[in-house]
């Protein structure tokens, strides 16, 4: 008898033919009563709130090993995946993998088919662990019950699918992306985790030290003009330009953002949903919006030279944009517009800023421990003369084992001023653009890392592997 998966009740400990059950303040006592029956004893009660409960009651189920046995029927879906009862082995698995996933905070969940098995992987803090091997017999079980949660077609195994999933982990809400596609040996599906109760992070919660912090606080406040944000995905740029919105958030401006997909709702913010098959596209979106009086503009990605186009006329008949784009490094970004075909007077009359970034993860607090580097260490981050120690983290219960958890943005800023403007219409070269930038305070991502390493927020090994390509 499981108590914990039957009841959803949790027994704490048993002593002198004593059951100790932890109960939220909405227990129902047929359903004690019933445990005391089945069990011939007697019941002795904690009772929490039903927040402390939940959270409490997430922990052991994410906890809990994961059995896989035989058959299933398709099960409803519950509202509260904490409070739904396993029905079948299938809905079981999907269930205690979502649960565990928002536990330990992944952002993303594999279900990956091979010859003889399929294997769930979660990504966390931008790392795929492995934490499940499904038989194949089962796993086209997994794949149908998560096709009926998101209303997706079960019969249909040759092309790709996509839908959605809302579900509710305790107090968490979570928005599910779910892709399926089909490959050799089954169907691959990949679920994308949006926890839409997670709050917003803020300018200071980023990891911009105070110089830099100014310049986008500056910057997101200017009354018109173009700052880009610029990285690889999964980079957080999204994150950064949430951030400088709830900065100048204020219910005097009409604030409005074209995106693809709408992470997260702002209240006082007007956010559209990029849709192609409509012929709603960025470029399309941001045409409409400039008819819709608007001061500033986030534009998810400048992904062709149309988009691009339009918001540089946005942004010199006095509106403010902000976007992203693909590149490197900050001063790239000069040439990348240009490459769209934008006119280099034109680059040089409306951009104000680009700020690039990468993420990096976290040293686990629980396990840091100081090491004195190498000096090959030293000389692949171009250190010379460093005689203190960096850190790493030894691997514990609380990071699974891997010295890291959590992550945090590195950071490059170019606030453009007249003399780099006046260069930016003689010449596109990034490197010409570094070098007078350099003059005026401008540090690279990798010189914030190696600060970041230093204070033992961060490894060297991170810091090179995402700024050394």
């Amino acid at each position: 008898m499981n108590i914990l998966k039957e009841y959803r009740l949790i027994p704490l400990e048993e002593k002198n033919g004593t059951l100790k059950l932890l109960v939220p303040s909405s227990y129902n006592p047929l359903d004690v009563e019933e445990i005391r029956f089945r069990t011939g004893k007697d019941i002795e009660l904690v009772v929490v709130s039903e927040e402390e409960f939940a959270k409490e009651l997430q922990e052991r189920l994410s906890a809990e090993e994961i059995h896989i046995e035989g058959e299933e029927g398709e099960g409803q879906e519950s509202l509260d995946l904490l409070l739904a009862q396993d029905d079948s082995p299938a809905v079981s698995l999907v269930n205690t993998v979502l649960i565990k996933a928002s536990t330990v905070g992944a952002s993303d969940i594999h279900f990956e088919p091979y010859e003889d098995e399929a294997v769930v992987r979660l990504r966390m803090d931008g790392v795929l662990h492995d934490i499940l091997k499904v038989p194949a017999s089962t796993y086209q079980n997994v794949v149908a019950r998560i096709k009926v949660m998101a209303n997706l077609n079960v019969a249909e195994k040759r092309i790709p699918q996509d839908g959605r999933i809302r579900v509710k982990i305790g107090n968490k809400d979570l928005d599910i992306r779910v892709s399926v596609v089909p490959t050799v040996f089954g169907e691959r599906v990949v679920l994308r985790l949006l926890d839409k109760t997670g709050s917003l992070l803020t300018l200071q919660q980023l990891g911009l030290y105070p110089e830099d912090r100014e310049k986008v606080e500056r910057l997101a406040k200017k009354p018109y003009g173009i700052v880009l944000v610029t990285g690889p995905t999964g980079a957080g740029k999204s994150t950064t330009l949430y951030a400088m919105l709830l900065h100048v958030k204020d219910p005097k401006k009409n604030i409005i953002t074209i995106e693809d997909p709408v992470e997260y709702q702002i209240k006082g913010i007007s956010q559209i949903q990029v849709n192609p098959k409509v012929g709603l596209t960025f470029a399309s979106g941001l045409r409409s919006v400039l008819r819709q009086d608007p001061d500033i503009i986030m534009v998810g990605e400048i992904r062709d030279a149309e988009t691009a186009d339009i918001a540089v006329h946005a942004a010199l008949t006095g509106h403010l944009v902000l976007s992203t784009l693909h590149t490197n490094d900050a001063p790239s970004a000069v040439t990348r517009l240009s490459d769209m075909g934008i006119e280099p007077f034109l680059i040089a009359s409306s951009l104000e800023g680009v700020i690039a970034q990468r993420l990096v993860r976290r040293i686990c607090e629980n396990c840091k421990e100081p090491y004195q580097p190498t000096e090959e260490e030293l000389r692949e981050l171009g250190i010379e003369d460093y005689e203190g120690p960096f850190y790493r983290g030894r691997g514990c219960e609380n990071c699974l084992g891997t010295g890291y958890r959590g992550r945090i943005g590195i950071f490059e800023v170019l606030e453009l001023d007249d003399q780099l403007k006046t260069l930016i219409t003689k010449t596109q070269d990034a490197n010409e653009i570094k070098k007078l930038a350099r003059t005026k305070g401008y540090k690279t991502m990798l010189e914030d890392g190696i600060r970041k390493v230093k204070e033992g927020i961060t490894t060297s090994n991170e810091v090179i592997s995402v700024t050394k390509t």
